[in-house]
């Protein structure tokens, strides 16, 4: 029986000390697979920590030893996708108070403006937003979205036609 596999089947029983050791062995492999699976370093930093808080409170349930690294794998990988969830989230179309509004002053077009981004098919609406209200970073885009830079600039440029297409009807 290897040393992991040892931490693993004491940390299962219960032995604290078995456990803390498990989680400072797993921490470099957690922060690898979170790399590839989160939108950014401080999501992954994030996924890591919830990653290894929930390995602490529920290694008692898990069925086998060797199931360890795909458990931990889809705690990780289900972490990330939460964040991304709550990032994506955040990218609702903004309040009619943002400050981009500002240089509407016309009611009836600032209604039109959000009537057509909102028509936006959501790849479209998500890359706008991010670019034009939150004023991230192509770079940054294309972390958050898990994309290339030029599919970024492709959506911002394809969303931005269809706005005016749809202001010019």
């Amino acid at each position: 029986m290897s040393n992991r596999t040892a931490l693993i089947e004491a940390a299962r029983r219960g032995d604290e000390a078995a456990l803390l050791l498990l989680l400072q062995d797993s921490q470099p492999d957690l922060r690898r697979i979170a790399a590839t699976q989160c939108a950014s370093a401080a999501d992954a930093d994030d996924a890591v920590q919830e990653s290894l808080w929930l390995v602490y409170k529920r290694i008692g349930a898990l069925r086998t030893v060797s199931s360890f690294g795909a458990w931990a794998f889809s705690i990780v990988r289900r972490e990330c996708q939460r964040l991304m969830q709550r990032m994506r989230g955040q990218t609702e179309l903004p309040a009619e108070d943002h400050r981009i509004f500002a240089y509407y002053t016309t009611p009836g077009l600032r209604i039109d403006l959000v009537t057509a981004i909102q028509s936006l098919p959501e790849k479209y609406r998500e890359a706008i937003i991010l670019r034009d209200f939150e004023e991230y970073s192509i770079t940054e885009i294309s972390h958050a979205l898990r994309l290339s830079r030029a599919a970024v600039k492709s959506r911002i440029h394809r969303g931005r036609q269809m706005i005016r297409e749809y202001l010019a009807d």
